[in-house]
């Protein structure tokens, strides 16, 4: 299991730096070796934290780390343009600057360049590990043709996708192209943004500075029947003396070794709530029964809005 860093730049809410440096620690030291992040997170912010946080211990942390894409005052972010040669290398060299690092472990595309053809993009975070700036490759919700045209080019390592009881579409074939390649799947949103934990009792933002606002299943269109089935994932929670987000990373754990949950969080409270997920054994009967739960197609809404959903699946 990685550690998310998402949520420590502010997305859901003011986060605090020394707590957050504080969980990057507490992590490392119950054997955490992966951490997620992206140079847009926080315009920076999250690199310069986790760079400070690992200053003494760079050699105990596998970095994933995403390029984020261009963003644009009138459109947001926009994943054309974001794929070019040009553009990779510029955000890798900014990326080591602000971490204070010199190699990444693993440079991710966050979102295909519908403009530039995959194999341009990967050819060119190729050359990336050829000059030792980089040590792997990914993508990241990219379609699975897309991942094997690029894996042509060069070897990728690993793809990010959303992937929890709500989000299953890596099922439907990202998880069959990824055994044939060898490639790790970095499941991120394991607990659906936190609506999968119980504790998001309204529809909308959770706060002034709360992204969720925007996402479909955050709405009030959407909240009851999303609510309803949290329900029933808090009470086989209290039956196995765990919280509701535990059993929704060891439903994860169980699909497989290649599956790498990459929860986020801010504190060491919820680092330690996550972790311990991986001391549940969930049973073949809980396993049939979250799948009654949450069968595939079940979540009500769209996990992004209209123009979140076109750059996803390219």
């Amino acid at each position: 299991m990685g550690l998310g860093c998402y949520s420590m730049s502010g997305a859901y809410g003011a986060a605090d730096d020394a707590e957050s440096i504080a969980t990057i620690h507490r992590a490392i030291e119950r054997g955490v070796t992966l951490l997620d992040t992206s140079a847009s997170y926080g315009q920076g912010h999250n690199h310069t934290l986790i760079g400070k946080a690992i200053k003494d211990r760079r050699d105990k942390v596998f970095i994933h780390s995403k390029t984020g894409t261009i963003r644009s005052r009138e459109m947001g972010s926009v994943a054309e343009g974001s794929g070019t040669p040009e553009r990779l290398r510029e955000i890798c060299d900014l990326s080591l600057k602000n971490l204070g690092i010199k190699t990444l472990d693993v440079m991710t595309m966050s979102r295909v360049d519908p403009t530039v053809p995959i194999e341009e993009s990967v050819g060119a975070m190729g050359r990336l590990v050829d000059d030792g700036k980089i040590r792997f490759i990914g993508l990241s919700e990219a379609a699975s043709a897309t991942v094997r045209h690029g894996f042509g080019t060069r070897t990728l390592t690993s793809l990010q996708y959303e992937y929890s009881l709500w989000t299953r579409d890596p099922e439907d074939d990202h998880l069959v192209t990824c055994r044939e390649l060898d490639m790790a799947l970095m499941a991120y949103a394991p607990l659906g943004y936190g609506f999968l934990t119980g504790t998001v009792n309204k529809a909308g933002a959770q706060s002034d500075a709360d992204t969720r606002q925007k996402f479909p299943r955050f709405t009030e269109d959407h909240f009851a029947a999303n609510r309803q089935r949290v329900t029933q994932l808090e009470a086989l929670g209290r039956d196995k003396g765990a919280t509701a987000a535990q059993i929704c990373l060891a439903w994860l754990l169980a699909q497989g070794d290649d599956v790498f949950p990459i929860p986020g969080c801010k504190s060491r409270r919820h680092l330690d709530e996550n972790l311990d997920a991986m001391d549940i054994a969930l049973t073949p009967e809980d396993l049939s029964f979250l799948d009654l739960v949450f069968p595939k197609g079940s979540a009500s809404g769209d996990r992004y809005p209209p123009d979140g959903m076109q750059r996803v699946n390219r």
